[in-house]
């Protein structure tokens, strides 16, 4: 029994086929909790990992939860009915306490047996949404959930050639929504080059083409 009543039925069909990760932005867990299972608040997600590393189970794996709200991911909306959502209890400006992150690490795994879903598959909020979202933000550590086969990270640190319709393919084809060239970058640099500014460069390039190689593999 989902400990949230805001679900439904996955639509159409479709089953899991990402994880997206977001922070909840708020000053504790237990305000985080009110607002999950709040029903005219209308949002939810299927787990919420505390700041100590304890799991929350709102609603059943089965469910479509309400947390991804409007955007894509490589080309398909409805992202809700295809993933699984899972809320980080985290102000947004604050280091992810390693506690959570034990945590995230330890029911990632089931998940993703589970659903047969790929490394490839676990995203970020500000992924699929860009430029309304900005979650799980800049502090979190996309590398240490790669180095556990958990998510994707560049191994490679070369350049590429500088070519803007090669990187927009590349980016399209990894994933991200088909957004205007600064959304675009930004999104990528957000998931890939926190803290990176100024315009498109050779280095953007090369992470797009070896993540779009993943997607070809």
């Amino acid at each position: 029994m989902s400990l949230s009543p805001n679900h439904g039925p996955r639509r159409d069909g479709l089953r899991p086929e990402l994880v997206v990760i977001h922070y909840t932005a708020m000053a504790d867990c237990e305000a985080a909790i009110r607002v999950l299972c709040a029903p005219e608040r209308e949002v939810s997600a299927h787990y919420l990992i505390r700041r100590d590393g304890q799991v929350v189970a709102l609603v059943d794996e089965a469910l479509r939860a309400w947390h991804a709200g409007a955007g894509e991911w490589r080309g398909q909306g409805d992202v809700n009915s295809r993933s699984i959502g899972i809320e980080l209890d985290n102000d947004g400006a604050s280091p992810f306490a390693a506690a959570l992150m034990d945590g995230l690490e330890g029911l990632l795994p089931g998940i993703l047996a589970r659903w047969e879903i790929p490394a490839h598959g676990v995203i970020g909020h500000s992924c699929m949404a860009p430029g309304r979202k900005i979650d799980p933000g800049p502090r979190f550590d996309w590398e240490r959930l790669a180095r556990g086969g958990l998510a994707l990270w560049p191994a490679g640190r070369g350049v590429s050639p500088l070519d803007p319709g090669r990187f927009r393919a590349d980016a399209l084809a990894y994933g991200f929504p088909d957004v205007e060239d600064a959304l675009l970058l930004a999104a990528v640099r957000l998931r890939f080059r926190h803290g990176m500014r100024g315009p498109l460069d050779g280095r953007d390039c090369a992470i797009m083409a070896e993540m779009a190689a993943h997607m070809r593999a």
